[in-house]
């Protein structure tokens, strides 16, 4: 009878173990749009809070919430787009040589 107590502990303290060290692996990180999607999610969540939403009410409002697209940071590529296109038009570039530029031009 202890041997089977014995070997029951043994057997519940090694399962406990392996399911700690599968807890301290490393976690994945989160890709930018991912940590993105995550803070959008945050910041709807927050707003259904204020304006004290409840059930079907709340679900129309996140769904709508979180499908809508960012109006800002596509006008900010608009804008650099047409002041890089500009910019290379002015340096007189073609081909490759406007490629790169663009590239670069529109990275920074």
């Amino acid at each position: 009878m202890n041997h089977l107590i014995c070997a029951l502990i043994l057997t519940l303290s090694l399962g406990c173990g392996a399911a700690l060290a599968a807890d301290e692996a490393p976690k994945k990180e989160s890709s930018p749009a991912q940590k993105a999607q995550q803070e959008k999610m945050k910041n709807c969540n927050k707003e259904a809070g204020e304006k004290d939403l409840k059930g079907d009410e709340r679900k129309a409002f996140m769904k709508e919430c979180l499908s809508a697209k960012a109006a800002a940071p596509q006008a900010n590529q608009r804008d650099k787009m047409k002041t890089c296109n500009k910019e290379a038009g002015d340096k007189g570039l073609k081909g490759d040589e406007r490629k790169a530029f663009m590239s670069d031009c529109l990275k920074n």
